[in-house]
């Protein structure tokens, strides 16, 4: 184990964040090719190059790190920039950016290995699952209602239901092309036919919801 010689953290000392991206790196490499339950804290300090006590000092417990794992998966594709209303922007311009991001998202190897694996777990651990779609589904979900409940107070778009609406964009993103990917019937789109299914998703959302 490699000698970590940085100081404690003592009360505001900011931790290292170059560590905890380290730990979170490893922990979902390991998540991936493990599974959740073959996943140790002391394997996830190993493979990070860091003490198990560093481990705990970032994360509380493995439910903490898978959770916080997903998170930043989401973040990543996600960020939270890209649900922002900003001025001078145009509606559509942003859900574009938004379709774009979630379908790199969901049709990335890290994501299609994540999604098999809860599918395969999630039976047998519900409490996986839960944590799972709390932190990166539900958390997408949330701030695309908040999204567009400001994109109702606007009058840019006639939205009564916003989480219902949230969930309907999504899930015309995901559609058949993400679920023949995760069944292994067929590779993810190439670029191309990934920005013409966007921007028809986003054309058909449009008009939906329309004033």
């Amino acid at each position: 184990m490699p000698n970590e010689t940085s100081a404690p953290n003592g009360p505001g000392r900011p931790k290292d964040l170059a560590k905890r991206q380290a730990i979170l790196e490893a922990a979902k490499a390991l998540f991936l090719t493990h599974g959740y339950a073959n996943t140790s804290m002391d394997a996830v300090a190993n493979a990070a190059g860091v003490s198990k006590l560093t481990v705990y000092s970032h994360f509380n417990d493995k439910e903490t790190l898978f959770s916080s794992a997903i998170v930043a998966t989401c973040t990543a594709q996600l960020p939270e920039l890209f649900f922002e209303l900003t001025e001078g922007t145009s509606v559509e311009q942003v859900l574009l950016n938004i379709g774009r991001g979630f379908q790199a998202l969901i049709n990335s190897d890290q994501s299609v290995k994540l999604s098999r694996l809860i599918m395969a777990l999630g039976t047998q651990d519900p409490k996986l699952s839960q944590i799972f779609f709390e932190a990166g589904p539900l958390r997408v979900l949330r701030e695309m209602e908040a999204l567009l409940q400001r994109v109702d107070q606007h009058g840019l778009l006639r939205i009564e239901q916003p989480a219902r609406a949230a969930e309907h964009f999504f899930c015309l993103l995901k559609g058949a092309p993400n679920y023949r990917l995760l069944l292994g019937y067929s590779p993810a789109l190439d670029a191309e036919a990934a920005e013409a299914h966007v921007q028809d998703v986003v054309a058909v959302f449009l008009r939906a919801y329309r004033p």
